[in-house]
């Protein structure tokens, strides 16, 4: 029986690739950018750059409090400002 609410890996899938497309890149685009990790904090609360996936812990950053609103998009490295 469904929940009546998307979770999971099918549902972060689709959040990315609504993510992506709203940046504008396209599938044979998506896999030469690295996953960027996006969300809001205290110091920042509009959406923006956290850090890169494989750098940092999204679920530990909203675990702890730290972030929240966490996405995780495939970017061009040039796209963001660190």
């Amino acid at each position: 029986m469904g929940k009546g609410y998307a979770e999971g890996p099918a549902a972060e899938e689709a959040q990315a690739r609504m993510d992506a497309l709203e940046l504008g890149l396209d599938g044979a685009a998506r896999k030469q950018h690295r996953a960027g990790v996006f969300g809001s904090t205290d110091d920042q609360p509009a959406r923006h750059f956290l850090g890169w996936a494989d750098e940092v812990d999204p679920d530990a950053m909203f675990a702890s409090g730290e972030a929240w609103g966490i996405t995780v998009v495939r970017v061009s490295p040039d796209a963001v400002s660190i």
